[in-house]
């Protein structure tokens, strides 16, 4: 089993504070700007259009992820309305930074009037960039201890043993964190399932696939949806060992979010997608 025994946050005041997640969901973020900015000078396209866009898609990731997270725990959010602001505490859903920045890109990207045919070729440009940051963000997941998952007797299960790690929280407050799966008195080195470092290996597998796909098929767009395909597939998988809020057949929000856009995207490469040459 592996011990993860770091505190959650960098630092901390009464007003500010960053955790690890967040700094290295800004990694991500630049490093994914740092990437297509690189792409699209191969192919002449200004800058100013990539920061731009970029930038808009930041602000719709961000308020598209705390969306996601405050939907799925609005219980807490309602009784704590305050907290709906304190986002570097942590608390943010990849789908909705994912769905987000992607909608808001889009749009502004159509507000500068730029043709479907260099949008899509920017989305294509931004899919191995989204991986990319993915992975370097759930290297801060790992770090802090997020995501409620399910015990395991594998030798990869790990425990976080830093009292203020939301991986403790997890069997601490099982009634509110764990769907009862950690009943009361269960002893607080149970290891779980590393499901970040799962979707972290899922990520560079997916990153490795999109760099050999790149430029194989047409039209523009298409390397955008292999990557949302790809990530919904996996995403499906994973949540069934993470310890999220269940709604109904025993789905989570994830669960469904995963469903409609792995619909979409087969959708658009069945009856778009056709190889380049």
């Amino acid at each position: 089993m592996i011990k993860i025994p770091f505190h959650p946050m960098i630092f901390e005041t009464d007003f500010i504070g960053l955790s690890w997640h967040g700094f290295f969901s800004v990694i991500g973020v630049i490093a994914a700007i740092y990437i297509v900015i690189r792409q699209s000078r191969k192919d002449g396209i200004d800058d100013d259009i990539i920061f731009n866009v970029a930038s808009w898609g930041v602000i719709g990731g961000i308020i598209g992820a705390r969306l996601v997270h405050i939907i799925d725990n609005l219980d807490y959010y309602i009784d704590n309305p305050m907290n709906f602001l304190y986002i570097w505490r942590g608390g943010i859903g990849l789908w909705g930074g994912i769905l987000g920045g992607t909608l808001a890109g889009i749009i502004y990207a159509k507000y500068l009037e730029l043709d479907n045919n260099l949008i899509g070729r920017l989305m294509d440009f931004a899919a191995p960039a989204l991986l990319a940051a993915q992975a370097i963000g759930r290297i801060g997941d790992i770090i802090n201890g997020e995501h409620c998952s399910r015990a395991t007797d594998f030798f990869f299960g790990w425990y976080f043993t830093n009292p203020d790690s939301p991986g403790m929280s997890c069997i601490r407050n099982s009634e509110s964190w764990s769907n009862g799966h950690f009943p009361g008195g269960t002893d607080i080195t149970t290891a779980v399932h590393p499901a970040a470092l799962y979707e972290f290996i899922w990520d560079i597998i997916g990153l490795i696939i999109l760099v050999l796909f790149r430029n194989k098929f047409k039209p523009n767009g298409s390397l955008f949806f292999i990557y949302l395909a790809w990530y919904s597939l996996g995403r499906f998988l994973i949540q069934w060992v993470r310890l999220d809020r269940v709604y109904f057949w025993g789905l989570q929000e994830a669960h469904f979010i995963a469903i409609i856009c792995f619909i979409v995207s087969i959708t658009f490469l069945s009856i778009k997608t056709r190889p380049s040459n």
